[in-house]
C-alpha cells in the first residue's frame, strides 16, 4: 500500500507524458478558474515528476503576462515559489 501523500505521485508514474502534459492543462484551466497558483505549481510538479517538467508545460499553457502576473500577487515564501515555476 502507497502511503496517502505518494498516491497521486505513483499514479502519475504510470502516464504517458501527453496525459500529463493534458492534465496539467486542467490543471491551468482551473488556475483561470480561481485554483490558487501555489496549488498549481505543486500539483503540476507532482504530475510532471519534476519542477523542470512542470516549469516547461506551465510556460506552453501560460502566457508571459499570466506568468508575471501571477508572481507580482503574490508575497514572501511563495513569490519565491512560484517565480521558481514562473520565470
Amino acid at each position: 500500500m502507497f502511503p496517502s501523500h505518494d498516491l497521486g505521485a505513483s499514479v502519475y508514474k504510470t502516464w504517458s507524458d501527453e496525459q500529463r502534459r493534458d492534465e496539467i492543462g486542467r490543471l491551468v484551466q482551473g488556475y483561470r478558474a480561481g485554483l490558487p497558483v501555489g496549488v498549481l505549481c505543486k500539483m503540476a510538479e507532482t504530475i510532471a515528476g519534476s519542477q523542470e517538467i512542470a516549469k516547461a508545460h506551465l510556460s506552453e499553457f501560460l502566457t508571459p503576462e499570466e506568468r508575471k502576473r501571477a508572481v507580482e500577487v503574490e508575497t514572501g515564501g511563495m513569490r519565491q515559489l512560484v517565480s521558481e515555476f514562473m520565470l
